[in-house]
C-alpha cells in the first residue's frame, strides 16, 4: 500500500505501491533520501520548492503552480508516473489566488488533497471538494501566513475528507529551528472526523 511520510510543517513524501516517490512542497525536516519521480509545488514562496533537497530518478517531472493553473479561473489536470493530478483553488490575503494552487492527487487507489497554503476557498465552500471523494486531506493552521486551527476545523468539514491531517502549524522563519516544524499543541486544536496527527519523521499507510 501506499505510504506518506510527514517530514513537518508543509512538507511530505509518497512512496507508492510500485516504488514511485512523490514529494509535496519539499522544504523542511528529514526524508529526502530516496530519489524523486514526481514533486508537486503549490506555490513559489521559499518554503515550499526544496526541489534540490532530493535526488532525482530519471524522468523525474516537477509540477509547479504555473504548470497546472496557467491564468486566472483556469485549473487543469495531468497524470504522470500513474499519479492522477488535478489543481484547485488555494489562496487567503497572504497567497494570491493567481499564483497558488491546491491538488487533488490519485494513486493506488487512495484520493489525496495536497491543500498547499490556503484559508477557505469557493472550491470548499461550494462542494466541490466533497464531491470528489477524498480519502486523505492536509489542512495549513499556523494562523498567520494561514488560517488557525478553527478556520481549518470549519474547512475540514466542508472537504469532508475520511481522514484529516493538520500540518503548517507553525510559522517558518528558520528552518534549522526544529521546533517550526511541529506544534502538538495546536495540531489538537485543529478538529475533524477521522482526525490523524503526524509528527515529523513519521510514516503511515494510506488505506
Amino acid at each position: 500500500m501506499a505510504q506518506m511520510m510527514y517530514q513537518g510543517h508543509g512538507s511530505y513524501r509518497f512512496v507508492l505501491d510500485d516504488g514511485t516517490v512523490v514529494y509535496v512542497d519539499p522544504f523542511a525536516g528529514e526524508g529526502y533520501d530516496l530519489p524523486a519521480d514526481l514533486i508537486v509545488s503549490t506555490h513559489e514562496h521559499f518554503d515550499h520548492i526544496g526541489f534540490d533537497k532530493m535526488p532525482h530518478a530519471s524522468g523525474c517531472t516537477i509540477v509547479r503552480a504555473a504548470t497546472l493553473h496557467p491564468r486566472a479561473g483556469q485549473y487543469e489536470t495531468m497524470c504522470d508516473h500513474g499519479v492522477d493530478i488535478a489543481a484547485v483553488q488555494a489562496c487567503n490575503e497572504n497567497h494570491p489566488i493567481d499564483e497558488c494552487v491546491g491538488y487533488v492527487l490519485g494513486f493506488d487507489g487512495i484520493v489525496f488533497y495536497a491543500s498547499g497554503d490556503t484559508s477557505t476557498t469557493d472550491d470548499m465552500a461550494l462542494g466541490k471538494l466533497a464531491g470528489m471523494g477524498i480519502d486523505y486531506a492536509v489542512f495549513p493552521c499556523d494562523g498567520l501566513y494561514n488560517m488557525d486551527r478553527s478556520e481549518a476545523s470549519a474547512c475540514a468539514a466542508l472537504v469532508k475528507a475520511r481522514h484529516s491531517i493538520p500540518v503548517h502549524m507553525v510559522p517558518m522563519n528558520n528552518p534549522n529551528d526544529p521546533s517550526q516544524l511541529f506544534d502538538r499543541a495546536r495540531a489538537e486544536e485543529f478538529q475533524a472526523d477521522g482526525r490523524i496527527i503526524v509528527e515529523p519523521g513519521q510514516v503511515i499507510d494510506l488505506v
